[in-house]
């Protein structure tokens, strides 16, 4: 049914469930996968502190620090696929808020299906914090799975 899946991960307990259902369908139906991680922008107060706290280039550091979570989360998500003899693309999105980098990430792959995770927060937290699975769902043109 499915020909191109992006599955969308930050590594916790959560992505990683929606991970493994999104491998499990690619499997079903014999379609090419993609892992998307994105790396949010890096807050001015953060940045303020860490040029008082350290020496050194601080937008550097926390690009390095960034990449290397990236390429950790991207590391397991390609070994789970590999698991379930599924080839698996890797995308690091840079410096975009999560629902953006994703919906990005669908269009410029082509992908027919997005999976990805949703804590179900509700009420004020909701309002609070955002929910990045309403972002996609809102913003998407492709139909998304959501993992609870």
């Amino acid at each position: 049914m499915y020909k191109h899946i992006l599955i969308a991960t930050d590594g916790s307990e959560l992505a990683t469930k929606a991970l493994e259902h999104g491998l499990s369908l690619a499997k079903r139906d014999n379609a090419k996968v993609t892992c998307v991680t994105v790396t949010e922008p890096w807050s001015a107060f953060d940045m303020a502190h860490e040029v008082q706290v350290r020496k050194g280039n601080p937008v550097e550091r926390f690009e390095e620090v960034a990449a290397a979570s990236a390429n950790r989360i991207l590391d397991d998500a390609a070994q789970r696929a590999k698991a379930h003899g599924v080839v698996c693309e890797r995308i690091h999105v840079n410096d975009q808020h999560p629902a953006e980098g994703i919906v990005d990430a669908a269009k410029e792959t082509g992908c027919d299906l997005i999976v990805m995770a949703s804590h179900g927060r509700r009420g004020v937290s909701r309002l609070l914090l955002g929910s990045q699975a309403y972002e996609v769902l809102t913003h998407c043109t492709v139909p998304a799975l959501i993992v609870r």
